[in-house]
Formats: structure tokens, sequence, C-alpha cells
């Protein structure tokens, strides 16, 4: 069994952990919590999501969601309305009070990345940047349905394990 502090999974679920900590302690002194802040940021990449999308961006039932979408209309960040062809959906959207702690929150986020990633130079920042979204979009189209997943399993034995190897630390065989 291979040093977990050496296993990338572990590492990438323990940068992301601390960022979330960091960014929380940074949020707080807004008076928001971390469940607010997701909220709001699912609301304002996507303006008039339904309290059922809402819950599945945001891996939650949908009782869930309706509660945190109860507290931010009572804070007064966002409302609902009622879609015009199905009035029992309702969809949800930022206030403007809202949309001007979003951008409060998002320049924090910027100060705790920027905090996180300043022994990095820029050019390997970029090279993360990109390496990222590389996985990202291997696990997403793995995670399309489309047989995908089969292949990130079942694919070059090799090149994995020279990917593992080089991103473990250790040699390659």
């Amino acid at each position: 069994m291979p040093n977990t502090d050496e296993y990338i999974g572990v590492v990438i679920s323990d940068v992301a952990r601390l960022l979330r900590t960091e960014f929380d302690r940074r949020v707080r002194r807004l008076g928001i919590t971390r469940a607010q802040w997701l909220v709001l940021t699912r609301l304002h990449r996507r303006p008039g999501a339904s309290h059922s999308e809402l819950a599945e961006m945001m891996e939650v039932e949908k009782a869930t969601a309706g509660r945190m979408i109860d507290r931010l209309v009572a804070n007064g960040w966002v409302e609902r309305r009622t879609q015009a062809d199905d009035r029992r959906v309702k969809r949800v959207y930022l206030t403007k009070e809202a949309e001007r702690v979003h951008k409060r929150i998002w320049r924090v986020a910027e100060d705790t990345v920027d905090a996180a990633l300043v022994d990095l130079a820029a050019p390997e920042r970029k090279q993360l940047m990109t390496l990222l979204q590389r996985i990202k979009k291997t696990l997403v189209s793995a995670d399309d349905g489309d047989g995908s997943a089969t292949s990130l399993v079942n694919g070059s034995r090799r090149r994995n394990a020279l990917a593992n190897g080089r991103l473990n630390g250790r040699a390659a065989p």
C-alpha cells in the first residue's frame, strides 16, 4: 500500500479541503455560510434555476435546497419567480444585494487561491490549471454514459502506470 501522502487522489482532496476551510474562515466576516455561498455561486452561473436543478447542482436533497433558498429569501439575497408556462415551477434569482455579495465573495476566493499558490511561478500556475482541466475533462467524459468510463478502466495500462508513477513521485516501471 502506497503512502497516502503521495497518492494524488488524497493530495487533491486535501488541497480542496484546505482551500474550502481557508475560504470559509475568510468569508465568515461577511456573515455568510458555505452552504449560502454555494447557492449564490450556482445561481450566479445559472440564474433562474429551479429548486430541483439547484439541489442537483449542489448534490443535496430537494428539501435541503428548499430550506437553503428559504433562508436566502429571508436574507433578501434571492427571490423566487413562478415559471410562466408552469406555475408549479419556481425559478430562483439573485437580488442586486446578492450580486454585490457575490462580487465580494469572488474577491475573497481569488485572494484565497492567490495565497495558496504564492510559491508557484506564473508558468507553473498555468501548467497546474491546464493539467487539472485535462483531468476534469477526462472525468466528465467518462461520466457521460457513452462508454468512456470503460476506457478509463481498460485503457493503456502502461500509459496509466507512467502517469501514476510520475504523479505519485515514484519511477514508473
